[in-house]
């Protein structure tokens, strides 16, 4: 989660939304990814897509079974859908989104009957994460 904190700051520094993901295996971040939906003027740039696919491309796989995905805010509808149909096992987040969030805080997608359901840890440095999110919000203001 600290490297996904790291990605994240990179992400605010460059005017995104603080969101920071990393893609673990056997004890090793094999993915990595920052918002950059300004940056590349792409709706799906979204911190969780971006390191699902580094993922992906490193293990040669769309199927990222044994992998567990850090990110600093709870993963959004579209997100969530990528973490089901790549089969992460786990999902460690650090704050709820509570207008977005699909890992159980405003809608519960990883309930589909269609995959697997992956592990779901909710809060993992979660003060760290608010801090993040307060600081740029307030520099927004």
């Amino acid at each position: 989660m600290r490297e996904a904190l790291l990605l994240a700051e990179e992400a605010a520094a460059a005017g995104e939304i603080p969101v920071g993901a990393v893609v673990e295996h056997d004890g090793r971040i094999i993915g990595r990814g920052r918002n950059r939906r300004e940056e590349c003027k792409d709706p799906l740039g979204h911190a969780e897509l971006e390191a699902i696919a580094d993922a992906a491309k490193l293990l040669g796989n769309w199927r990222l079974t044994g992998c567990r995905l850090y990110v600093t805010l709870e993963p959004c509808p579209m997100c969530t859908g990528a973490i089901l149909n790549a089969r992460v096992e786990a999902v460690v987040y650090g704050l709820d989104d509570e207008r977005a969030g699909c890992c159980g805080t405003a809608l519960d997608l990883t309930k589909l009957t269609l995959y697997r359901k992956p592990e779901i840890h909710r809060g993992f440095m979660e003060d760290e994460c608010r801090a993040l999110f307060a600081e740029f919000f307030h520099k927004l203001r």
